[in-house]
């Protein structure tokens, strides 16, 4: 599902004064924009709390953020996805919101994603990044982030138009069944496969992009931060889709192993001899393989679809969010 602002036309959701929202913003080196991030969030969110998680900065950016009025934790361990992590194990609440602490997110669209959220009981809204400027959202990071969401469409399903984006809301369901395993940048293709792979109810909304403020560098490296993405996607395809996997792999090697054997087979139909006994050892050896391979996909597609199951279970245990709010009224009707 993906929509823009102006094609939002249902009335808002009123959000209840009872309901927690958290504000998660993972920072390095973000001295010459955090605050301008957290005021933006207040004024959009003034109910919400708002928290700063500093990873290894070298400048004074947990400094500014406790100045400009938010909770501050630190994060060792270096890289988003520990960052990620981190926060979504420390922080209890019902309504999550990520973005970056670069100021090149509009913290003015978070009430229309949280709308969103309740309104469709959704447990992901993803802000889809729009923008006219270059230097913003420059040509080669655009063109990887179609490329990697074009795999990860194709793989697992077709529910987002930019699958690399920052700028997204959580239900708590999803936040306390996400397990975190990415260390860098590619958390954000964990945590759109983690959706589709458990079929949940999200959504996306195109929201503006802009450039970063002036003394500020992006930490995103095009080549090297690209191919790590693909090497998630690839892993995430082996435990998630592992008959796909290792059946194309068998395919490949019983499409060699036939190359191989075909003139081996015309020779011996036509004159009674195999004379070429290394080329039909390797084809037998090339069919083995890809007979293993193949029982290997069938084998741990089961073993997948059980730990699929503990999952989905895993994760309806976490109530949703609209039931919690009506045991909520009921208990309060009773008092």
């Amino acid at each position: 599902m993906t929509a823009t602002r102006d094609s939002i036309h249902e009335p808002a959701t009123e959000i209840p004064a009872s309901l927690r929202i958290s504000v998660l913003l993972p920072c390095h080196n973000e001295e010459a924009s955090i605050a301008k991030v957290i005021s933006d969030f207040r004024t959009a969110l003034p109910e919400a709390e708002i928290y700063v998680f500093d990873n290894n900065s070298t400048d004074r950016t947990a400094v500014i953020a406790a100045k400009s009025g938010a909770r501050v934790r630190k994060e060792p361990w270096q890289g988003k996805g520990n960052v990620v992590r981190r926060m979504f194990s420390d922080i209890e609440s019902d309504v999550y919101v990520m973005a970056d602490g670069d100021d090149t997110y509009d913290a003015s669209v978070s009430p229309e994603l949280i709308d969103l959220l309740l309104r469709d009981n959704l447990d992901m809204v993803s802000g889809a990044r729009e923008s006219d400027q270059r230097a913003a959202y420059r040509a080669g990071h655009r063109f990887g982030n179609v490329l990697l969401t074009s795999i990860v469409r194709f793989l697992f399903g077709n529910k987002f138009s930019d699958m690399l984006t920052g700028y997204r809301v959580f239900s708590r369901r999803f936040v306390k069944s996400f397990p975190a395993l990415s260390r860098g940048f590619e958390i954000e293709t964990e945590l759109t496969v983690h959706a589709l792979e458990l079929r949940m109810p999200v959504a996306e909304i195109t929201t503006r992009y802009g450039g970063r403020p002036e003394n500020s560098s992006s930490k995103l490296n095009t080549w090297r931060d690209g191919f790590r993405i693909l090497r998630t996607i690839g892993r995430l395809l082996r435990a998630e889709r592992p008959l796909l996997f290792y059946g194309g792999i068998g395919l490949l090697l019983a499409a060699v192993a036939i190359v191989l054997a075909w003139p081996v087979f015309v020779t011996f139909a036509q004159t009674g001899t195999v004379p070429r006994f290394p080329t039909a050892i390797l084809a037998t050896g090339l069919m083995i393989l890809a007979s293993l391979s193949v029982a290997c996909g069938l084998i741990l597609e089961t073993v997948t679809r059980g730990r699929q199951e503990l999952r989905r279970m895993f994760y309806l245990n976490v109530p949703a969010l609209r039931s919690r709010r009506r045991d909520e009224r009921t208990n309060s009707l009773h008092a």
